[in-house]
């Protein structure tokens, strides 16, 4: 079985993210391997341990999982981590071209590299830190012609029956899906816990594959995708206004009414 777990390098969610025109600023802060991702590689790992005669991910399983980014050169700084966490091997698509790519473009490059692998499941997080869009997997699955199964927090493989089922909780319950191979799974933070990486995988990540292509070399026209060809533009940034002072009660022995005053204009109460 090989899956392909796709991966994104993001400005760090504890720093104030900034706009450098209509664009975020990737460059004046910290990134780091997208949270939500992480749970993608785990329960990847997870799926091979399971179906591992041996019951570890690695060639001896027999199983193989790729990482894949599209992104700068530093994005295998993310990749690294990936590949320490336990997957066997990474591709990262990078181009001067790619600047500016939006969802509709990232699916189109990711589905091309997914589409050469021979993969028969490819896992997501639900969604990136930096753009909370929640659409590559689905756009994927659309590109690809694949089954999805999106949101899912528990998720068991039939590796024998090339055949995948999930849960997920909507808005009126409960819902069990399911799929055959090849399929694109997204999942949530809540379906498991992804694990720290040993010092011995740190070290051994620097062995494993980590193959940095071109958009020529995945056969793609730079002119078809990033600034050049935007799908979506941003027309406008506003900056998020700074918060206005609180209104202080101080009690002189109406101190409650005040309160409820205060709850009633604001439609609380």
């Amino acid at each position: 079985m090989k899956i392909a777990v796709c991966v994104k390098q993001v400005p760090d969610s504890w720093v104030e993210k900034k706009m450098d025109g209509q664009v975020i600023d990737r460059l004046g802060v910290d990134a780091v391997l997208n949270d939500l991702d992480e749970y993608a590689i785990e329960e990847a790992l997870r799926i091979v341990e399971a179906n591992s005669p041996t019951g570890s991910a690695g060639s001896e399983s027999g199983h193989e999982i790729s990482l894949i980014c599209m992104g700068p050169e530093r994005a295998t700084e993310a990749l690294r981590k990936g590949l320490s966490m336990g997957a066997d091997n990474a591709i990262l698509i990078s181009d001067p071209s790619l600047a500016g790519s939006d969802s509709l473009a990232t699916s189109l490059v990711l589905a091309k590299v997914i589409a050469s692998g021979n993969f028969d499941l490819v896992m997501c997080g639900t969604e990136s830190t930096d753009a909370r869009m929640s659409v590559i997997p689905a756009m994927l699955a659309e590109r690809l012609g694949w089954a999805q199964l999106t949101h899912v927090h528990k998720l068991d493989i039939d590796v024998s029956k090339s055949y995948a089922q999930g849960v997920r909780s909507t808005e009126i319950g409960i819902e069990n899906i399911s799929a055959d191979f090849p399929v694109v799974v997204s999942v949530p933070d809540k379906i498991n816990v992804p694990r720290y990486p040993t010092f011995k995988g740190i070290m051994g990540s620097k062995k494993k594959p980590l193959i940095i292509k071109t958009l020529d070399e995945i056969g793609f026209a730079a002119e078809t995708v990033g600034m050049l060809a935007p799908w979506t533009a941003v027309n406008d940034v506003i900056p998020r206004p700074p918060k206005s002072k609180g209104i202080k009660i101080v009690d002189t022995g109406n101190g409650g009414n005040e309160l409820v005053a205060f709850l009633e204009e604001q439609r609380v109460i």
